[in-house]
């Protein structure tokens, strides 16, 4: 995968961050949508870890076989 799809997917999990956090009712944060949308954003945050351990990994590597 590029690092511009990387960035890309990585934009659109944070949008997805933002949408959620909207969908939370944060004085019942347990009940209803609420759950739908925490789940999101610990999905979209998930994503974002993934990709950037992907990221760092592919740096990793290319610096190997550099040498």
């Amino acid at each position: 995968m590029s690092k511009t799809l990387s960035v890309v997917f990585i934009v659109f999990a944070l949008a997805l961050v933002a949408y959620n956090v909207t969908l939370v009712d944060f004085n019942n944060p347990l009940e209803g949508d609420s759950v739908i949308a925490l789940i999101g954003i610990v999905a979209s945050s998930c994503a974002i870890v993934l990709l950037l351990i992907s990221m760092t990994s592919k740096k990793i590597q290319k610096k190997v076989n550099e040498d």
